[in-house]
């Protein structure tokens, strides 16, 4: 009997664009096929778990029998970033969205945030690329002691400021105050991010895992709220605990990228804990997907797929492995924003059926109804569970 499950979200992992990626302007997106064609990265323990047989993703390298169960999952919410992607891998459904802005966040918002901080002027006010806005405003930054304020394609209030010139605690408080200021419904900003960096100049400015992500507590009840009021345990490793505001969780550790991800997750795999161990490795959107870095991308899928045998040699015949993603982000668009599209699901245990094509799933809940159902807790409003379709 299955009792822990261990879901890792490769974050920005996508395989395909959906039906509306036409809406968000990502007509072509495909992360994985893109890798794929411009790096043929080798990823032998994901390949037998069945990523290349899952439908329509436009790579011909099956695996004759994949020794756990595939599959691809729609997104129903509406936007294509990281929390509206776990949330509804956690069973919550975003509808309506979040505000986006396009051109610039609007004077009042502004002039709120700037009085109710105390500070002189903030710089920017754009959307753009992070480590652009870096080249073009850190060293203004630097002299003015102002913060840089911009935005993106996804509903995000993003502050970035040097480590020595706004400490990070001070970073955060700032954005404490402008969580509170875009709760507001004429605002409704679903995301502020602190974004520190380091460096003397603009061509080594650097952001830092001191990154801290500040989300709207506006979603609904999910699988970790019901695993942690059933008692069980419900362990977050990365920017789980932000994007989830630490709700639903007993136990929490930040990470300082993909490896050290990983090893914490290893660590708990080895303990004696039931429930659910859900890790989110943010290398892959961070440091590749936004800068357009497919090499990099490609070789930290090959690290992880390296570490995917550890993983696996650690879990108990009681656990199941779900490895899946948020949205996508591919790296070899000219788009440096996420992109809409489907998200993979591998699903590998001692308990799970070989060689199990679960299709095309409706929404990516499928992934929180499936855990709930099969360690017999309440059941959610979305999703719909595939539980008899992988269990031996």
């Amino acid at each position: 009997m299955i009792n822990r499950a261990i879901i890792i979200v490769l974050d920005g992992f996508g395989v395909g664009e959906l039906p509306d990626a036409d809406v968000y302007g990502d007509v072509g997106s495909n992360t994985l096929k893109g890798i794929y064609e411009n790096c043929k990265p080798n990823l032998p323990n994901m390949k037998k778990m069945g990523l290349y047989n899952i439908d329509n993703i436009g790579i011909s390298e099956k695996e004759e029998a994949p020794i756990g169960a595939f599959g691809k999952l729609t997104e129903k919410s509406v936007g294509k970033n990281s929390p509206v992607g776990h949330w509804e891998i956690a069973g919550h459904i975003t509808n309506p969205g979040f505000t986006t802005y396009p051109n610039a966040f609007p004077k009042e918002m502004i002039q709120e945030f700037i009085e109710k901080t105390g500070i002189e002027g903030i710089l920017c006010n754009e959307v753009g690329s992070g480590t652009e806005i870096l080249k073009r405003f850190g060293e203004e930054h630097i002299k003015t002691k102002k913060p840089i304020i911009y935005t993106s394609a996804d509903s995000v209030f993003q502050i970035a400021a040097h480590e020595e010139v706004i400490p990070v605690e001070k970073l955060y408080e700032m954005c404490k105050i402008a969580r509170e200021i875009l709760d507001k419904p004429e605002y409704n900003v679903g995301t502020v991010i602190a974004r520190p960096f380091i460096g003397t100049a603009s061509e080594n400015f650097t952001r830092t895992y001191n990154r801290k992500d500040f989300e709207s507590n506006t979603f609904g009840k999910t699988m970790l709220d019901v695993i942690y009021k059933s008692g069980k345990d419900v362990i977050s490793i990365g920017k789980i605990e932000d994007l989830f505001t630490m709700r639903g969780i007993t136990k929490n550790y930040h990470t300082k990228g993909n490896e050290d991800g990983i090893e914490k997750t290893i660590n708990e795999i080895k303990k004696d804990t039931q429930g659910l161990i859900f890790t989110n490795l943010v290398d892959f959107d961070m440091l590749y997907g936004h800068r357009n870095n497919v090499e990099g991308y490609s070789k930290a899928l090959e690290y992880f797929d390296s570490k995917l045998p550890e993983i696996v040699e650690n879990m108990k015949e009681t656990d199941m492995l779900i490895i899946t993603a948020d949205h996508g982000n591919d790296p070899t668009t000219p788009s440096t924003d996420h992109s809409r599209e489907y998200i993979p699901v591998l699903i590998y245990g001692k308990e799970i059926k070989e060689n199990v094509n679960i299709g095309t799933r409706k929404t990516y809940a499928d992934i929180s109804a499936t855990v709930l159902d099969i360690l017999g807790l309440e059941k959610l409003e979305n999703g719909e569970s595939f539980r008899k379709e992988i269990l031996k």
